[in-house]
């Protein structure tokens, strides 16, 4: 039921059923479906009727009465039924937004939602439901439902053998310290500092992974560039030899079938590097590139405004040039039969995480969520970075259309991570609750349990260092590299990380765990949050946490594909809900400064899963914890 927050004395309550199952915290379907609006409503709030108000994204507004069904001990009761396929007519897909008008005798009330599933009422219009339609042909795979990601950045987590080039710089001693920093944001950086991880380095690490409980590993991009990042490709179609070349990627990727784990390519198809095979600024490949020639076969490849030297690129970074992805041909060689995406995903590769989402046309994705989709017999996996809700994302003025079939399978959870920070270091459970609401009242289900939970990216600060309170604001990148968290506030942000973690393993979605946040890395921003993994030298407190966090996510199915529902919060704690056919989960998390009670159903024996303790009829959360059980 999804109730309104406001006229105490006259609460209307409204359930939403699909083909006859409850789907009142949900707002995406298939267009096959039917959806049932059911209101019941105090006669004390005075509504004479019940409208749909609904219109597609950009269109008009249409109006739907509810039909009276009946009255009972002062409650009426409404009822609307709703043809998803009438409402999208030909397109098969589509993006709506509706509200519910309650009509009085003078006047009428608005439902007003801030995160898609509970609703307030206001004698105004205010902020709409959103309803996401997909095609009834979009395909879901499983493949990452349940599993527990690792983020590697190769270059810095685990060394091993690989080639070194003329024009690089290399550490010597796997833990010094990064010499390479921009004197401010934006000034020019080399990013030819490497500390020599490599592929193998990896491949020789994959016990330790699966320790952590480890089923899907995401790399850093391993195709040759210039940069340790290698997001300026400089050849698809080579693997860098300093990590390891093709060969240890073919063995990486054999070994990780063998152990049951997927690998994730980090698809960087937007722009390439000026230092590349295509675009050849500087004469450092035998082929003519679009730089040097407008006879070069990659001329048309780039978008040049006055050739050579004004061109576009990546938020105006030169040496990141913009492919010109609706070129047929670059269509044709990065996702086209016998392509890139083709010959990688036949070697073994099972998903692809695509860079800056927002910058790629539906075109281009629509063709290499197809090849993905032949390459796998519809089991591969294709997530996009995305940073906001991607249900209604705009970019560059255009709605995109990410979740509603033939594109993205899944994308990145930003959302979580801001409201989770927010929560863990702040206090703030309402907007945690909210944003979890939201995302699972907008997204498909099966988008839903393979969302990429992130804390930590090579993108962002480490959650420790967030975590742990001290701002770098103000300070240059010479004292940003050399900053460390105090021993008191590093004790502080362990216990605030040991919460954020167990939420990030507990919520929908997959855990994905960036290199060394198990081990208590610190890090401001890049470059800084992408120091070498400190083998032997970790927290080993911390990384045993990780690793039951790990075994406990394979031990229970409600973490793989079960329901989710907030059961209660205040300001400063929440109580959620994971349910399948098989188990019943509550977790709760405390980040007040008083203890948070939760009494459990009536003749039910709820275990407690980190500690194995059994628990009564109430259990008492102290401040900075959280709390696991299994309601029997």
């Amino acid at each position: 039921m999804l109730i309104c927050r406001e006229f105490s004395a006259s609460l209307p309550t409204l359930q939403k059923t699909v083909n006859g199952k409850d789907a009142s915290l949900r707002g995406a379907f298939f267009c096959r479906d039917r959806l049932t609006f059911t209101f019941r409503v105090p006669r004390t709030l005075g509504a004479a009727a019940v409208v749909l108000r609904i219109c597609p994204d950009g269109g008009a507004d249409r109006d739907l009465p509810f039909d009276f069904i009946d009255s009972d001990r002062g409650v009426d009761t409404y009822c609307l039924r709703l043809s998803l396929s009438d409402l999208c007519s030909r397109a098969g897909e589509g993006l709506f937004y509706y509200e519910f008008l309650f009509v009085r005798g003078d006047d009428t009330l608005f439902t007003d939602t801030a995160d898609n599933v509970t609703f307030s009422l206001l004698p105004h219009a205010a902020r709409r439901f959103l309803l996401l339609v997909s095609e009834n042909n979009a395909h879901a795979p499983r493949r990452f439902h349940g599993g527990t990601m690792y983020h590697v950045f190769v270059d810095r987590f685990a060394p091993g053998r690989g080639e070194r080039r003329a024009d690089a710089v290399y550490h010597e001693r796997w833990n010094e310290e990064i010499e390479q920093f921009p004197a401010f944001t934006g000034a020019p950086l080399a990013n030819n500092e490497f500390f020599g991880g490599t592929l193998w380095g990896v491949l020789e690490k994959l016990d330790y992974l699966q320790s952590l409980g480890v089923d899907i590993l995401y790399l850093s991009p391993v195709f040759r560039a210039y940069s340790n990042h290698k997001y300026d490709i400089g050849d698809y179609g080579t693997v860098d030899e300093q990590f390891g070349g093709r060969e240890a990627l073919a063995a990486l990727l054999v070994e990780c079938r063998a152990r049951g784990i997927a690998v994730m390519l980090d698809g960087v198809f937007n722009h390439t590097g000026d230092d590349s095979l295509y675009f050849n600024k500087y004469g450092k490949y035998p082929a003519l590139g679009a730089y040097q020639s407008v006879a070069s076969p990659y001329h048309d490849w780039y978008f040049f405004t006055n050739f050579p030297d004004e061109y576009v690129s990546w938020w105006g970074i030169p040496i990141l040039p913009k492919l010109n992805l609706g070129n047929p041909a670059v269509q044709k060689y990065l996702v086209g039969e016998g392509g890139i995406v083709d010959t990688y995903t036949k070697m073994g590769v099972s998903a692809w995480r695509l860079d800056v989402a927002d910058e790629l046309p539906d075109s281009f994705l629509d063709a290499l969520a197809a090849r993905v989709a032949a390459d796998t017999n519809g089991e591969g996996v294709v997530l996009g970075e995305v940073w906001e809700n991607a249900a209604d994302k705009v970019s560059y003025g255009a709605r995109r259309r990410y979740l509603r079939g033939r594109q993205l399978d899944s994308v990145m959870n930003y959302p979580f991570r801001t409201a989770v920070i927010s929560f863990v270091r702040d206090g703030d459970a309402h907007a945690l609750a909210s944003t979890l609401r939201n995302l699972w009242g907008s997204y498909p289900v099966a988008v839903c349990h393979s969302l990429m939970n992130i804390l930590s990216t090579h993108d962002t600060e480490r959650i420790l260092t967030v975590l742990g309170g001290e701002s770098g604001a103000g300070l240059s990148n010479a004292q940003l590299r050399d900053k460390r968290l105090s021993p008191e506030n590093r004790r502080k942000a362990i216990a605030k990380l040991r919460v954020a973690a167990a939420l990030q393993y507990t919520v929908f979605g997959v855990p994905s765990l960036f290199y060394g946040d198990e081990a208590g890395m610190e890090g401001y921003h890049d470059p800084f949050c992408r120091r070498p993994y400190p083998w032997g030298r970790e927290d080993q407190t911390l990384l045993a946490f990780y690793q039951t966090l790990g075994a406990m996510r394979r031990a229970h199915s409600a973490f793989c594909e079960g329901d989710f529902a907030v059961l209660r919060e205040n300001d400063h704690a929440l109580l959620f809900e994971r349910r399948d056919e098989k188990e019943r989960l509550w977790i709760a998390a405390n980040c007040g400064e008083h203890d948070f009670a939760v009494d459990f159903p009536r003749g039910s024996r709820p275990a407690e899963l980190l500690s194995g303790e059994k628990a009564g009829k109430r259990a008492v959360i102290s401040p900075m914890s959280v709390r696991i059980w299994r309601i029997e």
